[in-house]
């Protein structure tokens, strides 16, 4: 099954859509959250670290990893280390997100892992971590047979993307109970950042949809271990 449009070409939808996010979730966090710190007496500012790293360095990164392999006009070898580099930016990203909000946690007295989004923040990064070290060890160095490679990719494809999905779906949760958290203490429901936040929400939907949309478009060239749709 594929997409009548060329991969490389809807790419630069979800491309815009990466701009815009990222735009949009430092906003929040800057203008309207104060800003962002590693260490602060304000572990507020500890917290906001969260939010840009998981959205710009997990969702979006990752999500440029994906389409990497599927609508880059490259070589399929260059593909294939900028697919692997990137994965490993965005997972070393998402730890130091999560590390963040641990810490804001244990800094604030406030108990860890308690929420379904924390849940599946957790297995997330488990499952991305695992994903990214079988590719690496099958697909990369030190290589698996060539069996082994044919027989892994479509259960390496199908995985890398319920991942991804998963972690386009938690980010949304994760806008909406810290909305809920800031709304419960006081903040305007139908103010600036309310709806800021919300169509963050809606925009890190939209990018990751595009992203799987690529996947399923046409790619330049095929070969043997292309990023094929499935």
């Amino acid at each position: 099954m594929a997409i009548e449009v060329k991969a490389l070409h809807l790419s630069f939808v979800p491309h815009v859509l990466a701009v815009a996010g990222a735009v949009m979730v430092l906003v929040w966090n800057i203008h309207f959250r104060g800003g962002l710190a590693w260490e602060s007496s304000n572990k507020n500012l500890i917290f906001n670290i969260h939010p840009v790293l998981m959205l710009i360095g997990f969702v979006i990164i990752g999500g440029q990893a994906i389409m990497s392999y599927k609508a880059l006009p490259l070589k399929k070898e260059v593909k294939k280390l900028i697919h692997l580099v990137l994965h490993a930016i965005a997972l070393i990203l998402g730890i130091i997100g999560i590390y963040t909000a641990f810490k804001n946690h244990n800094e604030s007295g406030i108990p860890n892992l308690y929420s379904l989004h924390s849940w599946l923040g957790i297995g997330i990064i488990v499952l991305y971590g695992i994903q990214w070290l079988y590719g690496f060890l099958v697909f990369f160095y030190p290589g698996g047979s060539t069996g082994l490679r044919r027989e892994s990719l479509p259960w390496h494809v199908l995985l890398g993307l319920f991942v991804y999905i998963l972690a386009v779906g938690n980010a949304s949760l994760g806008f909406l109970e810290k909305l809920t958290f800031l709304e419960n203490s006081g903040l305007d429901k139908y103010g600036a950042e309310a709806f800021l936040v919300n169509f963050t929400a809606i925009v890190t939907i939209l990018y990751g949809a595009f992203v799987i949309f690529t996947v399923f478009s046409h790619a330049p060239q095929e070969d043997d271990y292309s990023y094929s749709s499935m």
